[in-house]
């Protein structure tokens, strides 16, 4: 299965965006009013030293557009400076129009009068007159690369209707083309919506990927497990990858008043990388510089660690998010990041059609439960360096995969179902983990012909679940599976709420039983399907330790890592310490290139096993058998020697 990898196609060719949201010191959001040319120049100056090639830049609403027919000619004089402040320094910025949400508050032109954004038609009409108009004076501008329509819609106008949101964001791209606008455009919305976070508020990604050259994540999760943290937002960009669009992850990063010095630098360095390897072709940072001397300003006078989330401080000196961007940037310099593709997957998680938000009659409960269990089995199979893919049902599965994961799934459609038995019967691994939701709303399997696919009869009662009553349970496997030896224990923290806290009874017919729980109750069964296998495990441990803090490395990742081996799933590189995910990129001149990411808090001495070829240096010939990964390092490799997959 291909896994999404595609460039922001420009007039001039791809490109990869890498930079950063900008406001300068001098005013944050009100900067137009209090535009100061030599400290723009010094800020950027800095940021290119660092290896920034991009900004994206705000017209500020309140103060660009003070009346519903007029644009501030001072701030618009202000902007024109700007954009030739990037050409000086060698760099470029991305316009975004509607700006009224800014960290943490809603600030409205004094004319709008509580209007509806999406649907009042004067409204309409006066955001595209502002939109072609400040299009039609920086269009031919060098310094412009792409447009943004606003910045996170979903929080200034709120959600609304799905019909509504897409004609407004329709309206409004067709306003850039009518003022000129040939640049990539998209819509700033953050991809907030249903088909990425399970949560529907109007802004369908799916929708605007139709309407727009690029997608946009905004992530800023809070996690209690590290790894989670650590590979958060590459979920969310694999997600995004998913719908066919280029994928820039448009706003990261953190303030420092949440994070040490130290822990964000790692945190900016595990998200860059992780990113990458999930389908990221683009990175813009939050944001450039702290504002220590606004502290008395809205909105950071009540939101006051919005202070500094800065790559600098007011006084431009580098903090360690910084140096990690440049990091980053020699990184991307060195692989040659735009001749790069990401290796097919052969193992493919399904994302339930249930999530995308619009299936009739269901609960909003479930579309949140399978984002949750997703993120958490995409960590797992990331330690266990499978070569994963996300293929969304709605959109079809993907045949050409070895191992079809299902972790703790409660829901799939019927046709989807069939599919996958015909799947293992022509030769796949189907895995499936059962859950029955974190809700009440129809509770138990919405999968049909279960009992036939996976050789078992399970031993439901009907409105009712089997909960498990320990804290933790052992698994202990009786037969060999994989690279898991008969005799082997698996331990599971036990965890979720009334629902979900549950195990699925069965009773074997024609599967064997692999592995049984403390009780000798099955806990995990294949069964011979065609010239395949299924595999049913009986306890929810993806969901289980999605609600375990600190539970990663988890157990799911020592049995994706025998699933993978039971399936035939070839992987490139493959380290046996659970901390360690390894994966690769693969160049169009034949090279290859390896990320071994560590998640240990402690040092590590890892030997990683490559099949085919020989890892060397990343700019030598000097064989690496065995190598020292200092706590949350990433490092880059190569693997010589020819590989034909």
């Amino acid at each position: 299965m291909r896994r999404g990898f595609a460039f922001v196609d420009t007039k001039d060719g791809p490109v990869s965006w890498f930079g950063v949201n900008f406001w300068s010191a001098a005013g944050g959001p009100r900067m137009w009013t209090r535009y100061d040319p030599e400290l723009v120049r010094a800020e950027l100056a800095v940021l290119r030293e660092h290896g920034l090639t991009l900004t994206r830049s705000f017209f500020f609403w309140p103060d660009f557009m003070p009346e519903p027919d007029r644009i501030d000619e001072s701030c618009a004089a202000a902007y024109a400076d700007f954009l030739n402040a990037h050409v000086e320094t060698g760099m470029r910025t991305i316009p975004t129009f509607l700006v009224g949400h800014m960290s943490g508050e809603n600030f409205d032109p004094p004319w709008r009068g509580g209007r509806d954004l999406y649907r009042d038609v004067w409204l309409l009409d006066r955001q595209s007159w502002f939109i072609e108009q400040l299009t039609a004076r920086y269009a031919d501008h060098p310094a412009v690369a792409g447009w943004l329509i606003s910045n996170e819609m979903p929080i200034y106008g709120e959600p609304a209707d799905r019909e509504s949101v897409t004609a407004w964001a329709g309206l409004m791209v067709r306003s850039v083309r009518a003022g000129g606008g040939t640049q990539p455009v998209s819509i700033g919305d953050g991809a907030w919506g249903a088909e990425v976070t399970g949560t529907d508020n109007g802004f369908s990604v799916r929708d605007l990927a139709s309407l727009t050259d690029f997608l946009g994540p905004h992530v800023y999760r809070m996690e209690d497990d590290r790894g989670r943290q650590h590979f958060g937002a590459a979920f969310i960009c694999e997600l995004t990858t998913t719908l066919g669009s280029p994928v820039v992850l448009e706003e990261f990063g953190l303030s420092s008043d949440f994070a040490s010095d130290e822990h964000a630098a790692v945190y900016y360095r595990q998200v860059l990388h992780n990113s990458l390897l999930a389908g990221s072709t683009g990175w813009m940072a939050w944001n450039n510089t702290d504002f220590d001397e606004l502290a008395g300003q809205d909105p950071y006078r009540h939101h006051p660690f919005e202070l500094h989330f800065g790559l600098t401080t007011s006084r431009r000196e580098p903090k360690p998010q910084l140096r990690e961007m440049a990091r980053f940037s020699e990184t991307l310099a060195a692989i040659d990041v735009l001749g790069c593709e990401r290796e097919a997957a052969r193992a493919a998680m399904i994302v339930p059609e249930h999530m995308e938000g619009d299936i009739p009659i269901s609960d909003g409960d479930d579309a949140r439960f399978a984002f949750s269990t997703l993120r958490q089995a995409y960590t797992s199979a990331k330690l266990a360096d499978l070569p994963i893919g996300l293929c969304r049902e709605r959109d079809g599965i993907a045949e050409d995969c070895s191992l079809y994961l299902l972790p703790s799934a409660k829901q799939l459609t019927a046709p989807s179902t069939g599919r996958l038995e015909e799947l293992a019967a022509a030769g796949a691994t189907v895995y499936l983990s059962y859950c029955h939701g974190t809700g009440s709303f129809q509770r138990g399997p919405w999968i049909a012909g279960l009992d036939r696919i996976f050789g078992v009869k399970h031993q439901l009662w009907y409105g009712q679940v089997d909960p498990i009553e320990r804290d933790e349970v052992e698994l202990t496997f009786r037969a060999d599976f994989g690279c898991l030896a008969a005799g082997t224990k698996l331990s599971l923290p036990v965890a979720g709420n009334r629902h979900s806290r549950a195990r699925l009874p069965v009773r074997a017919t024609e599967a064997e039983i692999v592995a049984v729980d403390q009780d000798g109750e099955p806990a995990v069964l294949r069964n011979r399907v065609g010239f395949g296998w299924t595999v049913l495990c009986t306890y929810p441990i993806e969901h289980m330790a999605d609600w375990t803090p600190g539970a990663n490395p988890d157990a799911a990742v020592g049995l994706y890592d025998a699933l993978a081996e039971f399936a035939g799933v070839r992987r490139s590189v493959r380290v046996a310490d659970p901390a360690v995910s390894a994966d690769v990129l693969r160049h169009r001149d034949g090279r290859r290139f390896v990320f071994l990411t560590s998640q240990s808090p402690e040092p590590l001495r890892v030997t990683p096993e490559v099949p085919a070829g020989e890892l060397t240096g990343l700019d030598d010939e000097k064989p690496v058998n065995t190598l020292e990964l200092p706590p949350y390092e990433v490092r880059v490799l190569r693997i010589s020697g020819f590989d034909a997959a």
